[in-house]
């Protein structure tokens, strides 16, 4: 008597409307990670953040704490937007209150009127980042340790999304102007 053999990998159809194609169904698979990894990492800082100080804060609010952050520098709402790849200024708008609103942001001293608003991070905002930064290291970071070669993935992927985000502005500037009417 045969016996069949049993396969070990389930074999999905991945096909359907958005793919009907490999590059296509690549691509695709892409977009759901991306989805994915979108709503973890928000989630990720929402809640790495509330470790560190209670206030009701977003991951968008911590991810805009950090640019603000970057290079010790003050930003102006122009400059976020542009480092986080955003054009909804409102949203961003609402970061900053909440953030100068519990402390972590000011608005920087300019001494022109006439100058776009910048804001820096204040003593506690320093404090609270770098809080962030030891809970990022010892909750998330240190899971990597036993992970071989993920430097090297980690940077890859880092310039795949990267070079895909230029591809998909792009592709965004050319059907801004197909839209339907």
């Amino acid at each position: 008597m045969a016996t069949k053999e049993i396969r070990s990998e389930a074999v999905f159809d991945k096909h359907w409307h958005l793919a009907t194609s490999d590059l296509e169904l690549n691509f695709t698979e892409l977009e759901f990670s991306v989805l994915r990894i979108s709503a973890a990492f928000d989630r990720w800082q929402k809640d790495c953040l509330a470790c560190c100080i209670d206030g009701g804060l977003s991951g968008t609010d911590n991810a805009v704490l950090h640019i603000i952050r970057m290079h010790d520098r003050a930003k102006s709402i122009s400059e976020v937007a542009r480092l986080m790849n955003r054009d909804d200024l409102s949203n961003l708008q609402y970061s900053l209150r909440k953030l100068t609103k519990v402390g972590l942001i000011t608005r920087a001293g300019t001494g022109n009127s006439k100058r776009t608003a910048a804001y820096e991070v204040t003593d506690k905002g320093t404090s609270v980042s770098d809080m962030f930064a030891q809970y990022r290291r010892e909750l998330l970071l240190s899971l990597t340790a036993s992970i071989k070669s993920l430097d090297e993935d980690i940077l890859t992927a880092s310039k795949v999304l990267n070079l895909t985000s230029g591809l998909y502005d792009h592709a965004s500037t050319v059907a801004a102007s197909h839209r339907h009417k």
